[in-house]
């Protein structure tokens, strides 16, 4: 096995928590807590996201770092609503599978 370019490792982490958030929206009734822990971990990843693209070293253009960074806010206010049975899951889970995809899509510039 080859070595991973840092978009590939950056698109497993996507995909393994999206598969957690859809599975246990699943399961949410039976299992409210692994619900919570998807939406939390999922959270968590998007918070660690904001602070990279905060940063001036980041190599991302400036537009796309904004846009990231409002993401990232609006997947945390999202998450509580959530949480608080006011939003919308499917809204977080299409939110990454739309980076992704734009992860996938630009693979080959690593």
């Amino acid at each position: 096995m080859g070595v991973r370019s840092p978009r590939s490792i950056e698109y497993g982490v996507f995909s393994r928590i999206s598969h957690r958030l859809r599975t246990a929206t699943l399961s949410r009734h039976e299992n409210y807590g692994e619900f919570v822990a998807a939406l939390s971990e999922n959270r968590a990843l998007w918070t660690l996201l904001a602070v990279d693209v905060a940063q001036q070293e980041n190599g991302l253009d400036d537009d796309l770092r904004g846009r990231l960074f409002w993401l990232a806010e609006f997947v945390n206010e999202e998450t509580q609503r959530v949480i608080r049975k006011q939003g919308d899951i499917s809204v977080l889970i299409e939110i990454n599978a739309s980076i992704m995809k734009g992860l996938r899509g630009r693979d080959d510039e690593s």
